[in-house]
């Protein structure tokens, strides 16, 4: 029998952001050489939120084999590619106009269909199929890597506390209209696809996140969304936060080491 429990949470907490933003590059290279190593590409799913910034030791870094990402949304709102709200726009302007990574390689929304959500999530999913179908064949794709960021209420992605999509068991792109976060328009990977990646990094900062962050390590049970988040084996989840954010967190902290 296939052991598809999850495993638990690693957690490294740094105490200055400098050394959290050092160690994360150096985490995401290893990654990356161990993806190409064994198939020739790194599939990765990135956020928005403070989470762009915090890639920032990734350019200029020789380590880093931009033509070999394939970059997706773990979530994204439905606006004009350049709009403020965009997480892409976000990516660009923080990481992706300053390193050279094929425009092609970067997998973007089709905000021409943001009045039919359902075709919209529908033609992400197409385009997840043609990244993933066949290479990594199973019932959803497996992400090399997932880089996620937390809400103060818990949220990750656009997967809300109490919302319908948390018990979504078989698209891989989900969309929301209601989002009680503006814009309320939005796409996102669901559950399941988030816990078959290979790796997941959380990257947490700051004093504001600390109470959400004990509840969801700390409490599990509470079932908020990012707790929600536990891959199955051989998957694995990590956080990265500064002592601020884990502050009140009582769940055993691990030495970071690659």
């Amino acid at each position: 029998m296939v052991n598809t429990a999850p495993t638990a949470p690693i957690l490294c907490t740094f105490p200055t952001n400098d050394e959290l933003q050092n160690a994360l590059a150096q985490f995401i290279v290893k990654a990356q050489k161990e993806s190409i190593e064994k198939k020739g590409r790194f599939t990765v799913a990135t956020s928005g939120g403070s989470l762009p910034k915090q890639l920032a030791r990734l350019i200029d870094n020789p380590a880093v084999k931009w033509d070999k990402w394939q970059v997706f949304y773990a979530d994204e709102r439905v606006v004009p590619l350049d709009h403020e709200d965009s997480n892409h726009a976000l990516n660009t302007r923080e990481l992706f106009s300053k390193v050279p990574i094929p425009p092609q390689n970067i997998h973007t929304i089709d905000p021409s269909l943001a009045d039919d959500l359902e075709e919209l999530a529908d033609a992400y999913e197409k385009e997840l199929i043609r990244e993933f179908a066949m290479k990594d064949s199973a019932r959803f794709p497996i992400f090399d890597l997932v880089l996620l960021g937390i809400g103060p209420d818990g949220h990750t992605c656009s997967l809300f506390p109490g919302h319908a999509l948390l018990s979504e068991e078989d698209r891989w792109v989900a969309y929301i209209e209601d989002s009680p976060k503006p814009p309320p328009k939005r796409v996102t990977l669901t559950l399941p696809v988030l816990n078959h990646a290979a790796r997941i990094a959380f990257v947490v900062t700051g004093e504001s996140k600390a109470d959400t962050l004990h509840t969801i390590l700390d409490e599990p049970e509470k079932g908020l969304p990012a707790s929600r988040v536990r891959p199955v084996n051989p998957g694995h989840l990590y956080w990265f936060t500064d002592e601020a954010a884990a502050s009140k967190v009582q769940y055993p902290r691990t030495p970071f080491k690659l």
